[in-house]
């Protein structure tokens, strides 16, 4: 028996303009069965008829939050099982992205579109790890990635 199941997205985001950015992707997942994890309760009116787990938002300065962080999303990853983890960052997209690698699933980092002039730090951390990874800015593509597809705003 695998671990995760083919036909499920894992979209993962911070919020404000992550989640924003992340709800502009939602058509590309269409036949998919996606669940939703983000940082705020207050966004599951955005998502209709789809899972929806809250995590603790985190950053670098502050290690018992990026603990509890970790903690639910290796228990969301276990109950969930996606085939696909997508996210548009930050930190549950940098710790849902290496966890869904632990399970074999296949990862996508799309980069911001805020960040004009050079990729954020997660995604500059993330990319390693990630099958497919994406920036939204052409000048921001590397041949070695992230690599430049078109944008979602």
């Amino acid at each position: 028996m695998t671990l995760r199941s083919s036909k499920k997205i894992l979209a993962v985001s911070s919020g404000g303009g992550h989640w924003v950015e992340l709800l502009r992707l939602v058509p590309a997942f269409d036949g998919w069965e996606v669940v939703y994890a983000t940082v705020s309760e207050a966004y599951r009116s955005d998502i209709e008829n789809a899972r929806f787990h809250v995590v603790r938002d985190a950053t670098r300065w502050n290690w018992i939050r990026l603990v509890e962080l970790a903690v639910k999303l290796c228990w969301v990853m276990w109950s969930e099982r996606p085939g696909v983890v997508i996210t548009t960052g930050a930190a549950p997209g940098y710790f849902a992205l290496r966890l869904g690698k632990l399970i074999g699933a296949r990862t996508v980092w799309v980069d911001s579109v805020a960040n004009v002039e050079e990729l954020s730090m997660s995604g500059q951390m993330a990319g390693r790890y990630a099958d497919l990874w994406l920036t939204q800015w052409a000048h921001l593509a590397r041949s070695n990635g992230p690599h430049y597809k078109g944008r979602v705003f």
